[in-house]
């Protein structure tokens, strides 16, 4: 992969990734490893999400 390949398709997983995407679904549709993606959107200085799980907070006793 030349460099403008590979900054193609860095800027191009960073737009998807910053409409919600996360890494391990453009890793699938792209065919590439989550470590690679991943690797990409932090080299492009991506702000990486936190881990998902649960966000509820506990109700009010």
């Amino acid at each position: 992969m030349s460099a403008d390949e590979r900054s193609a398709l860095q800027q191009r997983l960073d737009a998807r990734y910053g409409e919600g995407s996360s890494i391990r679904q453009l890793a699938g549709e792209e065919g590439l490893s989550y470590g690679f993606v991943h690797r990409l959107l932090s080299e492009g200085g991506t702000a990486l999400r936190g881990r998902g799980g649960s966000t509820r907070r506990r109700a009010a006793s």
